[in-house]
């Protein structure tokens, strides 16, 4: 509660001074946000080196089984939210009358100050390293190495907790502060209606996924969702998966019905390839913005052949604000055809909600983390 508290006051406080800053003010909320954010993203990388590749050494014999069935379901699950969303967008876009925005945000002041922290390596470049570590040490049967990446473990864990939960309010409220001082709060109610829809869709999603875990598992899914609103929360202020890490890790942490093993090693990995209402949220904008600008929106046949490469590319988006979109740019312009008009309108759009998106990401990783537990438990049974 004291996590959730915090991150709301941010959220008001960031507010506020957007609202009511002069030009020197939001210059030195600038740089708040530019450090917290760079010292942020430096970690992200140690933190999924230091979660992932030390849980996929304790798998054992079931570590390719296991990553198969991580990265499939994780890919069913975003492909799914995909198709719901066409679905849904086939019945509603048509029916909506929306203007598009004419006027441009404020400018924000120049930045005085840049203080560059370079992450050691990628997102997906930690990903793939600590998939390599992880296999490499099963393989290897190194006591040496894997006691080495517990070790770097235990200190990850005490940088997520002194360094980046202590960073997260303040760059919270500096992100809130510029998007207030640039209008883009105001904004919002311009896109209101698609907005309402899309974050309903998000709960939707969240509630088949955990009801398929439900299913799957013999468990009630409700013991692992009851946790999530500190996580749920942080995602709307960070607008990544992989900057809530930290809190998505203590969350799953508390559930009665997750082990602690999977919650290491299935967190941080979805956290980067489970981009459910991201991809839900963009394939209805594609649609708000296909009928908007071009009076049409894509055919069915068009769109799943959209969708499903969609979901291959959000696996590879990476983990900051508007990844998922911006990682499919490409899809957008060949296979949807859309303009430079199309694709700003699809980026402004995205961006409005973007911090919903992430929190339905971030929240739906518990079904998953539960799902995999079974997998591992019944591929343990067989393996004996």
């Amino acid at each position: 509660m004291k996590t959730i508290l915090k991150l709301l006051a941010a959220v008001a406080a960031g507010i506020v001074i957007g609202l009511f800053a002069t030009e020197g003010i939001m210059g030195v909320m600038l740089v708040i946000k530019q450090v917290t954010g760079q010292l942020i993203f430096f970690l992200i990388p140690l933190i999924i080196i230091g979660f992932v590749a030390p849980s996929i050494a304790q798998q054992k014999g079931n570590v390719s089984k296991v990553l198969l069935f991580s990265f499939g379901i994780a890919y069913l699950s975003s492909i799914g939210a995909a198709f719901f969303s066409e679905g849904l967008s086939k019945l509603i876009v048509p029916a909506l009358h929306i203007d598009p925005a004419t006027t441009q945000p404020r400018a924000l002041p120049e930045q005085v100050f840049n203080l560059e922290i370079p992450p050691v390596m990628s997102v997906m470049s930690a990903l793939v390293l600590s998939v390599f570590l992880g296999i490499g040490t099963i393989v290897s049967k190194s006591e040496a190495f894997d006691t080495l990446l517990k070790d770097f473990q235990k200190i990850v864990l005490y940088l997520v907790k002194y360094i980046l939960m202590p960073l997260l309010p303040f760059y919270i409220a500096a992100n809130f502060a510029c998007l207030a001082y640039e209008g883009n709060i105001s904004r919002l109610k311009v896109f209101l209606p698609v907005i309402l829809i899309v974050i309903l869709a998000h709960y939707v999603w969240l509630l088949v996924l955990y009801l398929i875990a439900s299913v799957y598992t013999g468990k009630n899914g409700w013991k692992v969702v009851k946790h999530y609103a500190p996580a749920y929360f942080t995602a709307l202020g960070t607008m990544s998966s992989a900057a809530t890490l930290g809190v998505s890790l203590q969350c799953a942490q508390k559930s009665e019905i997750l082990d602690d093993d999977t919650v290491s090693y299935a967190i941080p990995l979805f956290a980067n390839i489970h981009l459910c209402g991201s991809v839900l949220t963009e394939v209805f904008f594609v649609s708000v913005t296909s009928q908007l600008l071009y009076g049409t929106m894509p055919s069915f046949g068009t769109m799943a052949l959209f969708i499903f490469l969609l979901g291959i590319f959000a696996v590879g988006a990476p983990g900051v604000p508007g990844g998922t979109v911006l990682a499919s740019l490409g899809l957008v312009i060949s296979i949807l055809g859309f303009n430079d008009a199309g694709t700003a309108l699809l980026i402004a759009l995205f961006a409005l909600q973007d911090s919903f998106g992430t929190a339905c990401n971030v929240t739906g990783d518990g079904a998953l983390a539960l799902m995999v537990q079974k997998f591992k438990i019944k591929n343990g049974k067989e393996n004996e």
